[in-house]
Formats: C-alpha cells, sequence, structure tokens
C-alpha cells in the first residue's frame, strides 16, 4: 500500500512540473507561421516558420491605419468618391458623397476592417493607390520589414502581397507606439458619424482576443481564403509587452492564447535607468539661473536577458525661457540597445518652478539684465 501512494505522489508530482513549466511545442500551434517578440527589443520568444512569406490578409490595414496617423489623421470631414469606394470585400457602408474623417477611416479599418475605409485612406494620404502603396514599402523598409511586398491597402489577395510572422510583428510593434493607434485598437467599439449627412454608428472591434484574454489591447484580424485566418495582437501583463502573430491559423484565438501563456513566463521586464543628476537647463529671465531635472517616469522594457544592454542619450534646448513649471517637458531621454537601435523615450521634466524675475525699476535695464544672466 506505501508502495502505490509513494508511486502515486511522484506521478502527481510530475504532472504538475509538467504544467507550470512546459515546452511549447510546433504541433500545438495551428498556424502555418507564428511568432512572439518583445514589443520594445524585437526579441523572439516562441516562433514557428517566422520568416515564411504568406499574404496576411486585413492585417495590412495596420500599415495603412500607420500611415493615415502619421499623415495627420483629424476630425476635418473629407467627402468621399466614386473611386474610394470601388473595392470589394468587407465595407463599413460608405458610399459617394459620404462626409467622414480620415481618423473615423482608421477607426473603421481597425474595429470592423472595412476595405472601403483602407481604399478612401489610400486615395486622401497617397493621391492613387499605386501611390500610396509606395509610400507602405518604403515604410516597411523604414520598420525593418525585410521579407514584405504591399499590393493593395486594404490586404486583398495580389501576386505581391505578402509578408512573414516576424515582419507583421515589427510592425504591430511600431505601431502600438502610436498612442492614437493604441487607444483605438484597443477599443471594443467606438461611436463615430460619417455620412450624408453625418449621423451616429456604433463601429464593433472584430478583434475577440479583447474579450478572451486579460491584457489584450490589440491588434488587428484578417482573412481571405488563400491566407486563411490571420491574426496580430499585443498583451501588456505586469508591466510587460509582448506581440503575436499567426498566419493562415485555423485556430488562431487558441493559438494566441497558449503562446501567450507559455511566452510571459520566458521574459521579464527591465527598468531602464538614466542619470541626470549633474544635468540642468539655463533659464532666460527667471528668478535662477538654471533649473534641476528629473525624468519624468523610468521606462522598462519586456525581454528575455536580464542582463540587457542599453545606452542612453539626453537630449536638451541650450536654454528655456521663464516662467518654468513643475513638471514641464524641457527634453528627451533615448534609449538604445547594443546595436545602436533605440528602444524608447522618455521626457525629461523641471524638478521645480520657475517663476519670471522680479525686476527693479533702478538697475534692471535690458543691459543689465542680459550682463546678470551671463554671469
Amino acid at each position: 500500500m506505501k508502495k502505490i501512494i509513494c508511486t502515486l505522489a511522484v506521478l502527481a508530482l510530475l504532472c504538475c512540473t509538467s504544467f507550470n513549466g512546459y515546452a511549447l511545442e510546433y504541433t500545438d500551434i495551428s498556424a502555418k507561421s507564428a511568432v512572439v517578440i518583445c514589443a520594445e527589443t524585437g526579441e523572439t520568444v516562441f516562433s514557428k516558420n517566422p520568416y515564411q512569406q504568406l499574404p496576411m490578409a486585413s492585417t495590412t490595414k495596420i500599415m495603412t491605419s500607420v500611415l493615415a496617423l502619421e499623415y495627420g489623421a483629424s476630425d476635418e470631414y473629407i467627402e468621399v468618391t466614386d473611386e474610394m469606394v470601388s473595392v470589394e470585400g468587407s465595407s463599413i457602408g460608405l458610399l459617394p458623397n459620404d462626409l467622414i474623417s480620415l481618423k473615423t477611416l482608421v477607426k473603421g479599418m481597425l474595429l470592423e476592417s472595412g476595405n472601403d475605409a483602407a481604399n478612401s485612406t489610400a486615395y486622401i494620404v497617397g493621391g492613387t493607390i499605386s501611390d500610396f502603396v509606395a509610400l507602405m514599402n518604403y515604410k516597411a523598409k523604414e520598420i525593418g520589414m525585410k521579407s514584405t511586398s504591399f499590393e493593395t491597402p486594404s490586404g486583398l489577395d495580389g501576386e505581391n502581397h505578402y509578408s512573414t510572422a516576424f515582419d507583421m510583428a515589427l510592425l504591430g510593434s511600431y505601431a502600438i507606439k502610436n498612442p492614437v493607434f493604441r487607444q483605438i485598437c484597443s477599443s471594443k467599439e467606438q461611436t463615430v458619424y460619417y455620412g450624408n449627412e453625418p449621423y451616429r454608428r456604433v463601429l464593433s472591434n472584430s478583434n475577440k482576443l479583447l474579450r478572451l484574454y486579460d491584457g489584450a489591447f490589440g491588434i488587428k484580424t484578417g482573412f481571405t481564403k488563400k491566407s486563411g485566418r490571420c491574426l496580430v495582437s499585443a498583451v501588456e501583463k505586469d508591466g510587460k509587452i509582448l506581440v503575436a502573430v499567426t498566419l493562415n491559423a485555423p485556430d488562431d484565438w487558441n493559438d494566441h492564447i497558449k503562446m501567450y501563456d507559455y511566452c510571459f513566463e520566458k521574459v521579464s521586464s527591465v527598468n531602464l535607468e538614466c542619470n541626470i543628476e549633474n544635468h540642468s537647463v539655463k533659464v532666460v529671465g527667471g528668478s535662477e539661473n538654471s533649473v534641476k531635472l528629473n525624468i519624468s517616469s523610468n521606462p522598462s522594457v519586456t525581454t528575455t536577458n536580464n542582463d540587457f544592454y542599453y545606452t542612453c542619450k539626453i537630449l536638451l534646448k541650450p536654454f528655456e525661457y521663464a516662467p518654468i513649471e513643475k513638471g514641464d517637458i524641457l527634453g528627451f531621454v533615448e534609449f538604445y540597445d547594443e546595436t545602436g537601435k533605440i528602444i524608447t523615450t522618455a521626457s525629461v521634466c523641471a524638478d521645480y518652478s520657475v517663476p519670471i524675475e522680479a525686476i527693479e525699476k533702478e538697475d534692471k535695464t535690458l543691459f543689465r539684465t542680459i550682463i546678470d544672466y551671463f554671469r
């Protein structure tokens, strides 16, 4: 009887160990291609055929939305033309002569994956589809997407429209650095106004992972018969941010859940620090000649390496004019990895307030003020 009890205890222990420290295998993931990377550093945590070139369907709209926001997506109304809405597939119901803003078009792309919204964006930003596609491919190279070719702004299949899971993860990581993009793609729904005349509508997000996984805040779904189900997602947990991509994944929701459960155990959050105690900014016309500084908040990066190496560079103006309020942003700190690639930035702020100097009439002429400043 004792032997049986001991055997059962050992089996129970093995089961617990297997559950808590399991290795995620290729066969556990339904996707033809998959990857999980650290959002800030781009380090790969898990991968399955990450560099295989495949169609990526409507996850293409991440790039289209990024270009729209960097162009300056505002709430100003723009009139829709026939050519803008001459596109097949998913739609937010745009019609010729409708009035809609570029910012609302971004919401239409990221939430309901409207091909008409993507097409309209291409004409507004690029002038023509071909010119906009050229912008997409230029931006892809700038981001480091070395195995990607864009042919359509919406993600409709094309002979020269393909990417890789790794490249799309780089794009997703780049996109979520934009606070407007992140706010939109993390919304379960958005109230918008468009039409002729514009009227209230509610756009719902097709990304079910926002409801299925704690900490999920994006990014974009996609599907065509050729590409299969595609998904680019992002999750923040305990200060750690990971971006995951699956291409041609029959069971994409569960693929992402499995990958996140596994990968968050493999990464840590490292605080980035930069010593600015000996730095200050000269102040013109203030009660003090300079002001000391502090970093608003020390950023952190998600990494697979606890000994993560980085450098920092402090960017300040030569002087500032009074008055200065405590907390005013006076500069930035840029953090770089060992390859010289910028990881993230942090704001440098005034450590205290510096009011305008009280001027005494008898001896505070302009000439005297200048002399005192240089003293």
